[in-house]
């Protein structure tokens, strides 16, 4: 029995690829043949990081393929071809919705996605969800295979590295750093995010600062609307980082004083983990995934409206008792997405699976 995952893109830095990385190594760690597949990989990735789909010549029966699903490709609809064993990690896909205004391209993506992911309904054996949310997405769309959750697989000691010392010596200079971490996106709301900090800023705490850190790659019209909507509201310190080095994001977090997400839409975000790793309290909108995510720790709120948001990001900052608070209940949440215990879920799992079939 061998191990195939396969996906559409292996990107540098981007959560499902990491995930798809990490599993590959713990995969082979349980004596399994395993190799991953992709028709885009990405050239900053090591050499055999992955291979190209196309090199995927021969399955056996006995083989399993792990297909991650987070997006839209023509690769769904051919999975089937494959004589061998099929599950699926189901990342969730962003809904075309967000997408109409601002890209052609990302909304037939998205649309893409869904149809791909209802197509598999019946020819998927097994699946693994990374949050309670996606396993609901996979449920309403019809699927009756085992589905069990498991959190996306983070190496925390790759957050242990040297952050980027120029960042930090530029921006921790005594102003409030409120931070949003993610790609700038229409499901993102960063919007929401601007609104608060207008808000903060002139009302509360004039010496703040307010960084997007994240590409707007292929958002650029998204993009351009954040940057005129700053600028309408003669808003000052507000910094769209676009794409950086690792250790530039490292750099943010270690400069950041609140982590602050309006997203309304997530399979699981990752960046809500590493804000807990960075002790950096986190205030997150109540939708989608983040609940799960969060599971009573950080401040999960039900309101956009910006005096309160902005309002509560001052207490957070000012009140050392309830800050402290904030952080314990983030270090807490932390301990179930530790390495050591998400690796030995996905053992479990697999092995379950493994077993099932051979039975």
């Amino acid at each position: 029995m061998r191990i195939f995952q396969i996906l559409p893109t292996v990107s540098f830095g981007d959560a499902v690829g990491n995930d798809t990385i990490a599993l590959k190594k713990v995969i082979s760690q349980m004596g399994y043949q395993t190799e991953i597949y992709a028709e885009n990989i990405d050239v900053r990735l090591p050499k055999k990081t992955a291979l190209p789909i196309s090199k995927l010549t021969r399955v056996n029966k006995d083989d399993i393929i792990i297909y991650h699903k987070s997006t839209g490709t023509r690769m769904s609809f051919t999975l089937d071809k494959w004589d061998c064993h099929r599950m699926m990690i189901y990342h969730n896909i962003t809904p075309p919705s967000f997408f109409r205004e601002y890209s052609m391209k990302s909304t037939e993506l998205s649309e893409l996605g869904i149809k791909g992911m209802k197509y598999l309904s019946d020819k998927i054996e097994y699946c693994m969800a990374d949050s309670d949310f996606n396993k609901n997405d996979l449920s309403e769309a019809g699927y009756s295979c085992p589905v069990d959750v498991r959190p996306i697989l983070i190496p925390f000691d790759d957050y242990k590295k040297a952050p980027d010392e120029a960042i930090i010596k530029k921006y921790c200079d005594g102003y409030v750093n409120i931070i949003f971490v993610g790609r700038i996106a229409p499901n993102k709301k960063q919007e929401d995010v601007i609104r608060a900090f207008n808000y903060y800023k002139k009302h509360i705490n004039s010496r703040s600062r307010l960084v997007f850190v994240g590409s707007y790659s292929g958002m650029e019209s998204y993009y351009d609307r954040l940057c005129r909507y700053v600028d309408a509201l003669g808003l000052e310190d507000v910094v769209f980082t676009g794409h950086i080095s690792f250790s530039g994001i490292l750099a943010w977090y270690k400069a950041a004083d609140i982590f602050l997400c309006m997203s309304e839409h997530e399979g699981f975000c990752v960046p809500l983990v590493e804000a807990m790793f960075f002790d950096v309290p986190v205030i997150a909108y109540d939708c989608c995934a983040i609940p799960y995510t969060m599971n009573g720790s950080g401040a999960v709120i039900d309101t956009k409206e910006p005096a309160a948001v902005a309002m509560l990001m001052d207490r957070i900052i000012n009140d050392s008792s309830l800050r402290e608070s904030i952080i314990a209940s983030q270090r807490k949440r932390l301990e179930d997405f530790s390495y050591e215990k998400v690796r030995s879920v996905f053992e479990g799992q697999l092995s379950a699976y493994i077993e099932k079939i051979r039975s």
